[in-house]
């Protein structure tokens, strides 16, 4: 339920808000390729979103019919969103990434009517999934045979009057059905309303005062996911910021000088490739040097961060998974703060942060303003209470029973522990400890930390229940897999890797401790199944996949085996 200081913050209010105080405000830059770019301001968006949930409602959809959205980020991805809830339905966004199996489960299971097909790199291989007979409509932006199978965006929205008025929403209404990119299983559909969004939002700009009308963001990241979702889509409504969009991954790097975002928000797994990037054009230890000499440190810092296109940015956070403590210590050496988030789809992504300028390494820091947590005495169980948590798991009741206490707090499935000032460490998940042979738990997840620390690392897997010993099995990345292919080039990683190893051992617990590394040249990938869309690994299908080898890798007596 919606409060009386955040019913004005509520979606559509908002849009009215910018609607009628900023229609000329400049709110997208959409790139469109070859370097050309397309900015939209309110007056545009507004006039769009509002014709095409006329057309949506003139197909004789009812209110609260789902409608799926399936793309990459973009301007109209954005607006697709906006006019599903004017006309009065509920949005399903799927992950860009996602197997035509898992579209199909999706569509199918949230009973969607009607799907938006946008920027996509994979059509081909998911278009099998979309059932026969689902009316589509294709954004711009759309593969060329999206466009010509269905009706395009840009012809519905020329053919159809906007919608009229201002159409309220309640705040218990059920505004999306977000599917989580779960490591195990048939993904699960939280339901959230557009109350639940609204306090969220509102609780998290307090701590992230950062983020106001005169901010800018590059969104990137998968507007499916929780994190992008609140900040970049509610976050603009809440603030009425500037959007970038990113073009593609080979211009990346082109998107975010574009952009110089005065906020940034990624995965603890790019902030390690920018660091990587940096180490191979100027050798660390001469930046560490060069960065503690007065003056010139400050200009190297801002040539650094230029280079990223991070000069401006004024808020920089992390999140989705565990950052490095020494990851955070080495942007703190730029100039660059990362704030660490914590916070899962259940409950808008918002549940606890570090404080902008007080770093606490391997925190996640303090509650929200509102959000209640407490750890549970038996399992060190984190729990949250908050009026932004999900109104449950679409169509699934006993899950949704199971995913609450008795007296109504969220359970993470993550366990924690509390310094002394308050703030939360996870320390792993409840259901991803494992106990080696001789009976010590293992917490995988402070080892997987260190362990992508390697420059050749992408991503990693600590396992071995049963066994002696845990061992690691690491997924090199692209350059790396490529070296290994070269004459030395498998010895120098081996070497570089075995220092690693006997640096993170000298650092556990004897119980630790990990017997051996199993390097791996091939990919991780959505497609094989053995990452999520929000590269998260997925500890069942390794284990699956290679459990068989693990006595007999840890057989070899040697510090780093090689997949062969």
């Amino acid at each position: 339920m919606a409060s009386t200081d955040t019913a004005d913050k509520l979606a559509l209010q908002r849009l009215y808000h910018w609607e009628g105080t900023a229609a000329d405000r400049v709110v997208f830059t959409q790139p469109l390729g070859g370097g050309a770019v397309r900015d939209y301001t309110w007056r545009e968006v507004m006039d769009q979103s509002r014709r095409m949930a006329a057309h949506l409602q003139s197909l004789g959809l009812k209110p609260g019919d789902r409608v799926a959205l399936l793309g990459k980020n973009t301007a109209h991805w954005l607006m697709s969103d906006f006019a599903i809830w004017l006309g009065g339905f509920v949005s399903v966004p799927l992950y860009p990434t996602l197997a035509a199996g898992t579209i199909r489960q999706i569509l199918a299971h949230s009973e969607a009517r009607l799907l938006f097909v946008g920027k996509l790199d994979g059509w081909q291989g998911m278009k099998p999934g979309i059932p026969e007979g689902l009316p589509c409509i294709s954004l711009p932006l759309a593969p060329e045979d999206a466009q010509k199978r269905y009706p395009c965006w840009d012809a519905i929205v020329a053919a159809t009057p906007p919608l009229a008025g201002h159409p309220l929403r309640s705040p218990d209404e059920l505004a999306t059905i977000m599917y989580t990119s779960g490591t195990t299983g048939m993904p699960k559909g939280v339901m959230h309303s557009f109350g639940t969004f609204a306090w969220g939002v509102t609780a998290g700009l307090k701590r992230v005062t950062a983020i106001d009308h005169n901010a800018c963001m590059l969104s990137y990241l998968p507007l499916s996911h929780v994190a992008e979702r609140t900040l970049v889509e509610f976050g603009l409504l809440a603030s009425g910021m500037h959007v970038y969009f990113a073009e593609s991954l080979d211009t990346f790097t082109a998107d975010l000088q574009r952009a110089r975002p005065t906020a940034f928000f990624s995965v603890p797994r790019l902030w390690v490739k920018f660091q990587q990037g940096i180490g191979a054009k100027m050798p660390p230890a001469k930046l560490d040097r060069m960065l503690r000499i007065p003056i010139l440190g400050g200009i190297v810092r801002k040539k650094v961060l230029t280079a990223l296109g991070l000069q401006d940015c004024r808020f920089a956070a992390g999140g989705a998974a565990p950052m490095p403590p020494e990851l955070l210590r080495w942007y703190n050496k730029l100039g660059l703060d990362l704030v660490e988030v914590y916070g899962m789809t259940e409950n808008c992504g918002v549940s606890h942060a570090t404080l902008p300028g007080k770093q606490r390494p391997g925190t996640v820091g303090q509650p929200y303003d509102g959000v209640q947590t407490r750890l549970d005495p038996a399992t060190s169980e984190i729990q949250v209470k908050a009026p932004c948590l999900m109104l449950g798991y679409y169509k699934e009741p006993e899950l949704t029973r199971q995913a609450f206490t008795e007296d109504g707090w969220l359970r993470t499935g993550d366990k924690g522990a509390l310094d002394g000032e308050g703030n939360l460490r996870i320390t792993g998940r409840v259901k991803d400890l494992f106990k080696t042979g001789k009976g010590k738990y293992v917490a995988p997840a402070p080892i997987e930390d260190k362990l992508v620390m390697n420059p050749d690392v992408e991503a990693c897997c600590v396992t071995g229940a049963n066994l002696g010993q845990p061992l690691a099995l690491a997924m090199l990345n692209p350059p790396a897999a490529k070296k290994a292919a070269t004459p030395g080039g498998r010895s120098e990683i081996e070497a570089a890797m075995t220092a690693h190893l006997q640096a993170i051992n000298s650092s556990l617990d004897p119980h630790e401790q990990l017997d051996c590394v199993v390097l791996m040249a091939d990919a991780w990938t959505v497609e094989n199944d053995l990452i999520t869309p929000t590269f998260k690994v997925k500890r069942n299908r390794i284990e699956d996949l290679f459990a068989q080898n693990y006595e007999r890798w840890v057989g070899m007596r040697k510090k780093v085996v090689w997949m062969e």
